[in-house]
């Protein structure tokens, strides 16, 4: 698939977007296990996402047994379903290249079940986005486009 990028947006086929994700990955049964020749394995993988499925990785972090990435993906994508490429993907080229993980995590899963993942606004924040909502279209009417107050 052709991606055209023009600053934080992405052009596809029929759709623009420019979210950001940040996910948060933790290591089966907490085990410190990020160690240089690992962070290297993934940070590979993980940046070899853009070509194959249009998931581009802007930033890594590692923490002893977790690891942080802010990412962005085209729409076509579930944060659900990105997540889980992430992990089968890593997790598979982990278990080949690294033997020395499968005395540590004997059930052979790499990752935790479960993750963490939030959108980050190219835009702005919740508020940002808010305000500039309320004031679209003529400002006599913004008040009517408020449907619900949480």
């Amino acid at each position: 698939m052709e991606i055209e990028e023009t600053a934080d947006f992405w052009h596809s086929y029929h759709n623009v977007s420019e979210s950001y994700y940040h996910i948060q990955l933790t290591i089966k049964y907490r085990k410190p296990l990020f160690k240089p020749a690992i962070e290297g394995l993934i940070a590979k993988v993980l940046k070899g996402l853009k070509e194959r499925y249009s998931i581009e990785v802007y930033l890594i972090g590692f923490d002893k047994n977790h690891i942080h990435i802010l990412c962005r993906f085209l729409p076509k994508y579930s944060g659900a379903q990105v997540v889980r490429l992430i992990k089968s993907i890593t997790s598979q080229i982990i278990f080949k290249q690294v033997l020395a993980v499968k005395q540590w995590l004997w059930g052979g899963e790499f990752w935790n079940d479960g993750y963490y993942i939030s959108t980050v606004s190219g835009r702005g924040d919740h508020k940002i986005i808010e305000q500039y909502i309320k004031k679209q279209g003529r400002e006599a009417d913004a008040k009517q486009l408020r449907l619900f107050e949480f």
